[in-house]
């Protein structure tokens, strides 16, 4: 057997492991605002849909997991990619539609994927994902390697049929699997609390048979130590587990969105309720990093992200040639 109690577990919450979640989550913070920017110039192509204000949800969840595991995204899903560990300069060459992206700049935003990393693809197909973890879970449950899969869907795929289904098999089949819905309280434009039935979409984890758990997406680590027993359970044979984490997305629906259907809520999270914020204050009053740790961090993403924006424009974009490849699978 290999000797692994030299390195520490993937979601231990020791120095290295606070280092890591908040750069995961300023990665994506400041990876979210930068698209925003460039997407205002014109030169990225298709539709954006951006993760901030969420971080600490895909965050939490996914520091629980490695290589062996799967996660299915949404049409949101750069947040996602990010914290499984996707590349973020080949994820904005994607985004910018370049041939040196993750899907060879033929994805774009909405299906960005790397199966190297676990991560199944972002969907534009509302309630898209969960099915797919479903064969990835039985996958796992059969190879008997320990591997749980994690599909992340909004308050709009809670009441597809697709999302339902999947929860089921699961439950029948006693699958690996976390589901966990993002609730950032709108479907598009539609309020949850009034095209969802139930109070809480965690509630209609009784129907299944499996538990649902509701959780403050503003607090990391509220989702972690949550995410850690649904992980752990999943991975000891227990089952799936529904896990709804409640926030406030930041920027509209998609990049031009209006959002006349909102006011006031988006400066109050920011200004009470910001994940990056509450990390910050947490770690800093418990003594647990130095100010100038976090200011470090802030720094090397802050670079990070300018590479990766330099490297998109100069990067080529796909041939004509290219243009029939990637499209069938030869047997």
């Amino acid at each position: 057997m290999t000797d692994t109690m030299a390195e520490p577990a993937p979601d231990a919450l020791d120095e290295a492991g606070l280092l890591r979640a908040y750069r995961t989550m300023r990665t994506i913070r400041a990876f979210e605002d930068r698209v925003h920017d460039e997407f205002a110039t014109g030169d990225i192509p298709g539709f954006v849909h951006l993760y901030a204000g969420e971080e600490a949800s895909a965050t939490g969840v996914c520091s629980h997991l490695d290589d062996r595991d799967s996660i299915a995204s949404t049409h949101r899903g750069h947040g996602h990619c990010i914290a499984k560990g996707v590349d973020p300069k080949s994820m904005m060459a994607e985004i910018f539609g370049r041939s040196t992206g993750t899907c060879n700049g033929k994805g774009g935003s909405m299906h960005i994927a790397d199966l190297s990393k676990g991560m199944l693809g972002a969907n534009g197909i509302v309630g898209g994902g969960p099915p797919l973890i479903c064969g990835t879970a039985l996958a796992g449950k059969l190879a008997g390697n320990g591997a749980v899969s994690v599909a992340f869907f909004g308050d709009g795929a809670s009441n597809q049929g697709t999302t339902l289904e999947a929860m089921n098999l699961a439950s029948v089949w006693n699958l690996p699997a976390l589901f966990v819905a993002e609730n950032n309280g709108y479907a598009e434009a539609t309020a949850s609390g009034w095209s969802v039935s139930s109070d809480n979409i965690a509630d209609r984890a009784a129907g299944f048979g499996m538990p649902g758990v509701i959780v403050d997406g503003f607090d990391f680590f509220a989702v972690h130590e949550a995410a850690a027993e649904a992980v752990a359970r999943a991975r000891e044979g227990g089952g799936p587990t529904l896990l709804e984490v409640k926030f406030t997305r930041y920027y509209g629906h998609f990049e031009g969105d209006g959002q006349a259907y909102r006011a006031g809520e988006v400066a109050e999270a920011k200004k009470h309720s910001d994940c990056l914020l509450r990390f910050r204050e947490h770690v800093l009053g418990q003594a647990l990093l130095a100010g100038s740790e976090l200011d470090a961090v802030d720094s090397e993403v802050a670079a990070l992200i300018e590479d990766s924006v330099t490297a998109a424009r100069s990067a080529p974009k796909p041939t004509a040639a290219e243009l029939t490849t990637d499209v069938y699978v030869s047997y």
